[in-house]
């Protein structure tokens, strides 16, 4: 009988090994379950249709295997040829795109079983049929046309079709386990046949039932070993480690003899069973649902199991909110991540949607989905109002969250330095609706200077003004300029749109502050290559409808975009805690905030001096690290371990591009310019982008406008239109 100590004990060993287990088929599932689904189904499709070419270049060989070799005593020699040769040459191109997968790879499993039946047998044939038949269970993975297609096939009003993919579905769901756990049994058989003739003469393959056993692939698992392993798979007992030792044995015995030919196939099996396990039935599943039976805390969607877990609060679903909510799973913390809007947003590709380069769908995913198999992680909607660290609980209006630990992550807004009133006549750019705004006021003046006769007002509406010399506002005018000098140069007809002045005003003697002298002034340069006129040392004091007093001169600008400043959110006011003049709180050296116990700051919000005692920059990358440290932190503390030494963040570089082909890169020992730049930014963005419909989106959107010099969303969306202005 288990003792109330021991009892804890299992439980917390039984939890640890699932969790451990299933965190690592996520990861498979997630990042190298598409791409191996895909290179599968490329690898089936290639045999084919290098079989279909042979048969069509060569008839008189096609007439004999299907006179002889596949005879079908119900269809003529050359009918037969026709038909299979068709099958090999259009299923595998249906099957590489992922397009009518079921239905693709249910006529190549017949032409498999024909080939089979008809002519010398092969383990490659036996393996086909059983790929097939996975196929036509499971469908293509999401790298398909299928998946692509089939939210919206599923709702469409095509007779016959909706249900079609809910049958689809359906199989796929009840269906798949059953399948599995067929193939299961099948390599089970074939193993311990093949381990049973290694070690003894008693059996014989003659028999019919073992022609139909992959067993000259199987006897690459030396012969006990692989008999072992075919009894645990046959009982379906520890299934993925099973699969995993096979693997491991089959790389073992190709050090000996390198010729693996059908042993990828049984690798590719092996594979299935890691990411879907034994199926059902199989021991495996049966020992789950005892021991979730005898101990239901072992239920990972028991709600009680987050009854006495430490809570963590993250407010805001930034790089830093995201990154530390990440790096907590598998820890045993209930999580609740609150933020103001459903989406994580990529911030530096903002000013691509205020110029109409991207959509904001392209750099913005939505937050639940990112969670929807941590059972552990919670997503709230809403704006936290205050934070009682008395109490310990965040308030978001009147609704109270308790927590014991809590990070803030909320990130920082423009700051226009006291001078509040320029606000409405030169709008910054942090979130979606900002970047919405701008690309208004961008595309209107250009619209209501087609539609003026004065010379004077159409001036002012082509100039554009951005204040602010950093990464955004360079990246803003070099944007700017290229949207009109390539994006709109046949679009109007009473002026020309490479007429428009694109002005940017630095109040330093030089752009880029954070970037190497040298980069910068090449970054000067660059815009001004593409007609940009830079103003360095040159102070803003006053901005209204009409333009901008710049040093004592006004210029007449009717599109005034503010890139100077930043300023925290108002968490430092929540926690009562210390914080320098823009916002930022003032944290420990573990990001802890000075005073008030297990509360952490983190990203544009903390003030850090983890980078060889200099203050840490407001980038991606840096909040990030610092969400992950402190999630780092959590755990040991939950685990009763000592803390982790301070946070030191390293510095990745530093990137900002200019236009389509010019950006500088500051690495600090690696510094790059020009093309090399461009192409390393392009590349380092995409990877930040949170989930693969957004990367694939924005690769598209931006090979297109590379390669047709178009602005693809060119839509004036919010705001009063022209034609109300114009009333």
């Amino acid at each position: 009988m288990n003792t109330p100590k021991t009892k804890p004990m299992l439980v917390q060993l039984v939890q640890y090994s699932r969790s451990t287990t299933d965190f690592l088929v996520r990861m498979l599932k997630g990042f190298a379950g598409p791409t191996v689904d895909l290179l599968i189904r490329l690898w089936l499709a290639k045999i084919f249709v290098v079989f279909g070419i042979l048969e069509l270049t060569h008839s008189d060989v096609a007439f004999g295997l299907a006179a002889y070799g596949r005879a079908v005593k119900f269809v003529a020699p050359h009918t037969a040829a026709d038909i299979g040769a068709s099958i090999e040459l259009l299923g595998p191109v249906f099957l590489a795109l992922g397009f009518m997968t079921r239905y693709a790879a249910a006529t190549l499993l017949v032409l498999s079983l024909v080939i089979r039946l008809g002519g010398e047998p092969f383990d490659s044939q036996l393996f086909w049929a059983a790929l097939f038949g996975w196929y036509v269970v499971i469908g293509a993975g999401p790298i398909s046309l299928d998946r692509l297609l089939r939210r919206g096939l599923a709702n469409s009003a095509i007779p016959g079709v909706p249900r079609i993919v809910r049958a689809s579905e359906w199989a796929r769901i009840n269906l798949g386990p059953i399948y599995v756990s067929s193939l299961r049994i099948w390599m089970a058989l074939a193993l311990i046949v093949a381990g049973l003739l290694s070690t003894t003469s008693i059996l014989s393959t003659s028999g019919s039932a073992a022609s139909w056993l992959p067993l000259d692939v199987a006897a690459r698992v030396s012969g006990s070993f692989g008999l072992f392993l075919g009894i645990l798979l046959l009982i379906g007992f520890g299934t993925r480690y099973a699969a995993l030792a096979i693997i491991l044995a089959l790389f073992a015995d190709a050090m000996t003899d390198p010729r693996m030919t059908d042993a990828a196939y049984l690798l590719i099996i092996c594979w299935i069973f890691i990411l879907y396990g034994g199926g059902t039935p199989s021991a495996d599943r049966v020992i789950a649902m005892l021991l979730t039976k005898r101990f239901p805390q072992l239920d990972v969607r028991d709600p009680r199991l987050l009854e006495n877990l430490p809570r963590v609060v993250i407010v805001g679903a930034g790089f830093g909110g995201i990154a530390c909510a990440v790096s907590l799973r598998n820890t045993p913390v209930a999580v609740t991540l609150i933020d103001q809007t459903n989406y994580h947003l990529f911030q530096p590709l903002l000013y691509q949607v205020a110029t109409a380069g991207l959509s904001p769908g392209d750099i913005a995913s939505p937050v639940r989905p990112l969670f929807r198999n941590d059972f552990g992680t919670r997503v709230l909607l809403g704006t936290v109002t205050n934070v009682d660290t008395r109490r310990r609980v965040v308030m978001i209006g009147e609704q109270e969250i308790a927590y014991e630990y809590l990070v803030i992550a909320t990130g920082a807004t423009h700051s226009y330095f006291g001078k509040e009133k320029w606000a409405p006549h030169a709008p910054g750019l942090k979130r979606i609706e900002d970047a919405i705004e701008i690309r208004r006021r961008i595309l209107t003046a250009f619209e209501q200077a087609e539609a003026t006769t004065d010379v004077a007002k159409r001036d002012s509406l082509l100039t554009f003004l951005i204040v602010g010399g950093g990464p955004t506002g360079v990246e803003l005018a070099g944007a700017i300029a290229e949207l009109a000098r390539f994006g709109m140069d046949k679009d109007f007809r009473m002026f020309d749109p490479a007429n428009a002045r694109v002005i940017l005003v630095q109040s330093a003697s030089r752009l880029l502050p954070a970037f190497s002298e040298p980069l910068a002034l090449i970054a000067q340069r660059s815009l001004e290559k593409l007609g940009v006129s830079v103003l360095l040392g040159s102070r803003v004091e006053d901005i209204d409808e009409l333009g901008v007093v710049v040093s004592g001169s006004k210029i007449l600008a009717s599109t005034v975009l503010w890139a100077a400043g930043v300023t925290a959110s108002p968490a430092a006011k929540w926690l009562n805690a210390d914080c320098d003049k823009a916002g930022r709180i003032r944290v420990g050296a573990d990001l802890s905030v000075p005073g008030i116990g297990k509360v952490f700051a983190i990203g544009d919000t903390a003030l850090s001096s983890a980078w060889h005692g200099q203050p840490v920059p407001g980038l991606a990358a840096a909040a990030k690290q610092a969400g992950t440290y402190v999630a780092r932190q959590i755990r040991e503390r939950v685990a009763g371990r000592p803390p982790l030494p301070g946070f030191e963040y390293r510095h990745r570089g530093s990137l900002a591009t200019i236009g389509r082909k010019a950006a500088v890169a500051d690495f600090g020992f690696v510094k790059l310019w020009g093309e090399p730049a461009w192409w390393l930014w392009g590349i380092v963005h995409v990877s930040f982008l949170v989930g693969t419909r957004n990367r694939i989106a924005t690769l598209i959107n931006w090979f297109w406008a590379y390669l047709t010099y178009g602005a693809g969303i060119r839509l004036i969306t919010s705001g009063n239109s022209v034609r109300e202005q114009n009333l």
